[in-house]
């Protein structure tokens, strides 16, 4: 498994971030992008790959940020992930970005329980209630999120009802706590510094899912925006 060579790359929100796994060692490029995923993307995947004396065609599977995020952000991610793997015939892994953030939690805190809220602006955040069960697949240990319920997006009013009686030790991850006033009044959930999902988070949850051969196609992506008025075009040849 360590001669997988994975590629990630995540455009949902504000922030712009690729990440590679080659023979083992994991190498990641943050930025933020206020409305310029477009220009940084392609370049900073050229950046981390060149850094590792790689090509696109030398890796063995891409994963991405399939959402929930800025409805722009996640289709730029997608269609980047759409375009690059099908050109050099990769499988595609994606993977939410509400996981990623728990993934961060838990490698950075030891988290086990996790509260993922990310502002989706129109005084509504996409949210996910996730909890860590560890999973062996042969000899190695892995973490597999589980949401409670589903992931959605709603408002913080009823959010806060949903949540009232919450007990145990959460961590709150993403940029949804902050953006609105209601969430002052929930009383569960210890706030983190993690407010923007990485690419660096996604390798993790993007190995567990390679080695369950769970991947698709590149013609088979679509992107999760829990909006259902938002439409994505595919590439040409897809029905």
């Amino acid at each position: 498994m360590h001669n997988l060579t994975l590629l990630a790359l995540d455009t949902s929100t504000e922030a712009c971030s690729v990440a590679l796994l080659y023979k083992g060692e994991r190498t990641y490029l943050d930025t933020l992008a206020q409305r310029t995923h477009t220009q940084r993307i392609l370049p900073m995947i050229d950046e981390i790959l060149s850094q590792s004396g790689l090509s696109l065609k030398q890796v063995d599977a891409l994963a991405f940020g399939r959402g929930p995020g800025s409805f722009t952000g996640v289709r730029v991610g997608a269609g980047i992930a759409q375009g690059l793997a099908f050109g050099a015939n990769l499988p595609v892994i994606p993977v939410s970005n509400l996981t990623m953030m728990a993934q961060a939690a838990y490698e950075q805190l030891g988290a086990e329980h996790v509260l993922a809220a990310i502002d989706a602006r129109m005084n509504e955040v996409y949210f996910s209630q996730l909890i860590a069960q560890p999973i062996q697949l042969g000899t190695e240990c892995f973490v597999d999120w589980q949401v409670i319920g589903e992931e959605k997006v709603v408002k913080p009013e009823h959010l806060v009802a949903e949540l009232a009686d919450l007990t145990g030790h959460w961590a709150k991850v993403g940029t949804g706590w902050a953006a609105y006033s209601e969430f002052s009044t929930l009383s569960v959930g210890e706030t983190t510094e993690i407010l923007l999902p990485s690419a660096h988070y996604m390798l993790t949850p993007a190995l567990l899912k390679w080695q369950q051969q769970h991947t698709m196609d590149a013609l088979a992506i679509e992107p999760v925006y829990l909006r259902n008025e938002v439409t994505w075009k595919k590439l040409p040849g897809r029905e």
